[in-house]
């Protein structure tokens, strides 16, 4: 099967978050499932996400498409493939596609903390890839097609075995947000001596979220009418508690940070530690701040991918992929996290179980040709007909 890929392809850095990584990992999982990609390399896919004015999003979109589709008609792929956020659709390109008898299948992967209904340009797609499981209610009440399917995970051959080296370490990457703050502020304020590491980006940047630029008082008032309007007067009122809170470190927490790793010493640390953590948990105007909602994240499927003994926090479907004990552990709050790594810390045989478990089960149940043959599958069960 040759599948036309986009998927946030761009020889760009541009400033928006981290995205390289998805054409990484799914050209490879691609690959590894036997099939074939094919791109058009004209194409920036990456730019259509950056902060731009109406005509400039719209002179990209002309170009983009045109190429796109011109491309597509010359080169006759079997699937579309996309990553595609609403504003970056053609809804009338991706028709043009499907009437060649292409089905087109957009991934995306932020569903919960961006919608609160299914966008109208997805019902454009043949099929859906929703990774969050509690997602999948916004594709059925929109009535769009869909799939659940695990978030697009590659890890290199040579990773695929135990780690040779455990350290005595419990660590934890990913970027600073209020959430992660305050729970480690929790943790570290009942059992400040926990031997933690932090890293990643914006920890060891203190930005205290109560300073706040200069806005003129006419300009802060039509902020706060328009934040009404667009997400309603209890998201509102949970924006102005949120605010109260300050996102300077503690003490305790700041003797546990480490430096940014580099993407080689990212890999060693998640592997070679004695238990890496995950947080599902993250900042919402839906929700009160101490009490928060959480989605299943990419490193749910990245951590033990690698062969990680993984903790993490608990969220809706994590049970539907992995067996809770035996593939991974889990926590809710604070002092269920304390007890979970106590518990790992003394136990080396389930330490074991689990890294050799979680990896045989990201490794195959969750990988990506495991979910390029599941779509296969639905379009040959809808009479589409796929190589």
């Amino acid at each position: 099967m040759k599948i036309f890929l986009s998927f946030l392809q761009s020889t760009t850095k541009h400033p928006i978050a981290a995205y390289s990584f998805w054409e990484h990992y799914i050209k490879n999982g691609i690959e590894e499932a036997k099939c074939n990609w094919t791109e058009c390399k004209e194409v920036d896919w990456a730019r259509g996400l950056i902060p731009q004015s109406k005509n400039q999003l719209d002179e990209w979109k002309s170009f983009t498409w045109e190429k796109t589709v011109k491309f597509i008609k010359q080169n006759k792929p079997d699937l579309f493939l996309s990553y595609l956020y609403p504003e970056q659709i053609d809804i009338q390109a991706i028709s043009e596609i499907k009437k060649m008898g292409i089905p087109c299948v957009n991934f995306f992967c932020d569903n919960i903390r961006m919608f609160k209904q299914a966008p109208k340009e997805y019902a454009i797609f043949d099929l859906n890839w929703v990774p969050e499981y509690m997602a999948t209610t916004l594709y059925q009440n929109a009535g769009y097609p869909y799939i659940n399917l695990p978030m697009p995970m590659w890890v290199d051959y040579q990773y695929r075995g135990q780690p040779v080296i455990e350290k005595k370490e419990i660590s934890f990457i990913g970027s600073k947000d209020v959430q992660r703050h305050l729970l480690f502020e929790k943790l570290l304020k009942v059992y400040p001596n926990l031997d933690l590491n932090i890293r990643g980006t914006s920890w060891l940047e203190e930005n205290d979220n109560a300073k706040k630029l200069y806005n003129p008082i006419w300009k802060k008032a039509k902020n706060q009418i328009d934040f009404i309007s667009r997400f309603g007067i209890k998201s509102y009122l949970n924006k102005i508690k949120d605010g109260r809170i300050s996102q300077l470190s503690s003490s305790a927490i700041k003797s546990k940070l480490k430096a940014k790793p580099d993407f080689n010493d990212y890999i060693k640390i998640t592997r070679e530690s004695l238990i890496t953590l995950g947080i599902n948990r993250y900042q919402s105007f839906d929700y009160p701040i101490n009490t928060p909602n959480t989605y299943s994240r990419l490193r749910d499927i990245e951590a033990p991918m690698y062969g990680a003994c993984y903790l993490t926090e608990l969220a809706p479907g994590l049970d539907q992929i992995y067996e809770i004990g035996k593939d991974i552990e889990v926590f809710s709050n604070h002092t269920e996290l304390y007890e979970k790594i106590k518990e790992l810390e003394g136990n080396t045989k389930k330490r074991k179980m689990m890294r050799i478990n979680g990896q045989e089960k990201a490794l195959h149940t969750l990988s990506i040709p495991n979910s390029i043959a599941k779509i296969n599958t639905y379009f040959i069960s809808n009479q589409f007909h796929t190589k």
